[in-house]
Parts: C-alpha cells; sequence; structure tokens
C-alpha cells in the first residue's frame, strides 16, 4: 500500500464540508484545464450537441421553462477528449481521497456541460430525488470568460436553515456541497454561463 499524503487542498474541502456542508475552491484545476474544458463546451455546442435541461430523472423527466433555462451535454468518460480526461482524471484522485479519509463509499459519477443563455435560471432545489438518493456530492466548475462581474448575476445561492450564500460564477472556481442537504438555485444570468456541473454518488441498490 502506498504511503498516504496529506493534500492540504482537499483537506480544505472536506473541513468546509464538515462545518458548513459547501466549499469553495478557486484553484483546483489550473486555468490552461479550464481553458481547454471551456473550448470543449463551446465547440460541443456549436456541433448542436446539447439539449434543453431537464426536470427529474430519466423516470420522471419534464421541460419547465419556468423552472429551469440551461441547456446541457453529458460527458461520456469512455469517448472523453483530453480536456475531459485531465479534469476526470482529478475528480478521480479527489474521490478516492474522500473514500479513503471520510469512508463516503462513493463509486460513481455523472457530469456535464451546462450553458445558460442570457435571461435564464434555475429555480430552487435539492440534487436529490423520491427514487433515486445515490447522488451525495454536487461538484460545479465554473468556465466563464475573465471578466465576470456581480452585474452579469448568474450566481448559486445556497440555502442553510439561518441564511443564504451567494457564490458568483468565477472562472476556474469549483464548489462542492452535499447534494441531499443544500437547496440551492442560479439566479438569472446577464450574460451567457458556462459550467461543468456533475455528482459523486453511491451505487444504486
Amino acid at each position: 500500500m502506498s504511503e498516504f499524503v496529506l493534500i492540504p487542498m482537499y483537506e480544505k474541502v472536506i473541513q468546509d464540508l464538515l462545518e458548513k456542508q459547501y466549499s469553495v475552491v478557486d484553484h483546483f484545476f489550473s486555468i490552461e484545464d479550464v481553458e481547454h474544458l471551456r473550448e470543449s463546451l463551446l465547440q460541443k455546442y456549436d456541433e448542436d450537441e446539447f439539449k434543453k435541461a431537464a426536470i427529474g430523472n430519466q423516470f420522471n423527466e419534464q421541460i419547465i421553462k419556468t423552472i429551469r433555462g440551461d441547456f446541457i451535454s453529458w460527458i461520456d468518460e469512455i469517448q472523453k477528449n483530453e480536456a475531459e480526461s485531465i479534469f476526470f482524471d482529478k475528480i478521480e484522485h479527489f474521490t478516492n481521497y474522500l473514500n479513503r479519509t471520510c469512508f463516503l463509499g462513493i463509486q460513481e459519477r455523472e457530469f456535464h456541460y451546462a450553458l445558460y443563455p442570457i435571461g435564464t435560471f434555475y429555480k430552487r432545489h435539492l440534487d436529490t430525488f423520491q427514487n433515486d438518493d445515490s447522488r451525495k456530492l454536487s461538484i460545479v466548475c465554473y468556465l466563464n470568460e475573465e471578466d465576470w462581474q456581480e452585474d452579469f448575476g448568474g450566481e448559486l445561492a445556497i440555502y442553510k436553515e439561518k441564511e443564504s450564500i451567494n457564490i458568483f460564477p468565477l472562472k476556474g472556481r469549483m464548489v462542492v456541497f452535499e447534494s441531499q442537504i443544500l437547496e440551492h438555485e442560479v439566479k438569472p444570468v446577464q450574460r451567457e454561463r458556462l459550467s461543468i456541473t456533475g455528482w459523486l454518488k453511491t451505487r444504486k441498490l
């Protein structure tokens, strides 16, 4: 067995999750990696590989414009490109660390690109389903341009019992939070908003 090495960035995420159920990390991925992922997203969007996002899972899927307005493209790990391969390698390393230190039992993952056109949003919701509670941690990595400003909107609002926290989608910023605990929403965007969104999951019984 290889020697276990503490990784400060991962430890910060773990400590944040223990204390407040969410964590914000601004340099999880390098700027170069973020730019390559942004290029990958835009290329797939130009090639019409995105579809209108829906509500619910595959057993209860509806498209409701009054609840969410983003377009998504699921990332196939079998056919991943170079940028996506780097992304998944880092996520796998992070997941293995979590399983070894926190015994979360994460065995699966799913991620998609997300693009919010101007004027769209995603109303307050929880990242879990009545017939599927396998999602444990939600992860969002923002792929926006360098000059994202507060008046562009698109902030992630996380709701806790006595407060709400607004997190702006700065380029390269990653947010991790507990899928089954924290309700959240994406506020209306005034400029096209790009991200990778996904979940670390336990295996369904």
